[in-house]
Protein backbone atom coordinates (compact mmCIF):
# COMPACT_ATOMS: atom_id res chain seq x y z
CA UNK A 1 0.00 0.00 0.00
CA UNK A 2 3.35 2.46 0.81
CA UNK A 3 4.54 1.95 -2.78
CA UNK A 4 1.20 2.85 -4.24
CA UNK A 5 0.97 6.17 -2.23
CA UNK A 6 4.30 6.53 -3.83
CA UNK A 7 3.44 6.13 -7.13
CA UNK A 8 0.48 8.37 -7.02
CA UNK A 9 2.58 11.38 -5.77
CA UNK A 10 4.38 11.99 -8.93
CA UNK A 11 1.37 11.40 -11.07
CA UNK A 12 -0.64 14.02 -8.73
CA UNK A 13 2.67 16.67 -9.65
CA UNK A 14 2.04 15.81 -13.35
CA UNK A 15 -1.54 16.28 -13.24
CA UNK A 16 -0.58 19.71 -11.06
CA UNK A 17 1.74 20.76 -13.69
CA UNK A 18 -0.19 20.51 -16.68
CA UNK A 19 -3.24 22.15 -14.80
CA UNK A 20 -0.68 25.13 -14.02
CA UNK A 21 0.44 25.07 -17.65
CA UNK A 22 -2.73 25.31 -19.49
CA UNK A 23 -4.04 27.60 -16.81
CA UNK A 24 -0.56 29.70 -17.66
CA UNK A 25 -1.23 29.70 -21.71
CA UNK A 26 -4.49 30.79 -21.29
CA UNK A 27 -3.74 34.44 -21.39
CA UNK A 28 -1.44 34.09 -24.82
CA UNK A 29 -2.71 35.94 -27.87
CA UNK A 30 -0.90 34.83 -30.98
CA UNK A 31 0.69 37.85 -32.34
CA UNK A 32 2.26 37.63 -35.97
CA UNK A 33 5.60 38.34 -36.80
CA UNK A 34 4.87 42.01 -37.21
CA UNK A 35 6.97 44.39 -34.38
CA UNK A 36 9.74 41.87 -34.84
CA UNK A 37 10.10 42.85 -38.48
CA UNK A 38 9.31 46.37 -37.90
CA UNK A 39 12.07 46.23 -35.57
CA UNK A 40 14.32 44.74 -37.77
CA UNK A 41 13.53 46.74 -40.41
CA UNK A 42 14.74 49.75 -38.35
CA UNK A 43 18.11 48.25 -37.42
CA UNK A 44 18.89 47.75 -41.05
CA UNK A 45 18.14 51.20 -41.37
CA UNK A 46 20.75 52.45 -38.77
CA UNK A 47 22.99 50.08 -39.93
CA UNK A 48 22.52 51.39 -43.54
CA UNK A 49 22.81 54.86 -42.51
CA UNK A 50 25.82 54.56 -39.90
CA UNK A 51 27.54 52.56 -43.12
CA UNK A 52 27.29 55.01 -45.54
CA UNK A 53 29.53 57.80 -43.89
CA UNK A 54 32.55 56.18 -44.22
Amino acid sequence: MGALVWLLIPLAAAIGAGLWGSWANRTRKTRGDGPELDGYARFRAAMEKSHSGT
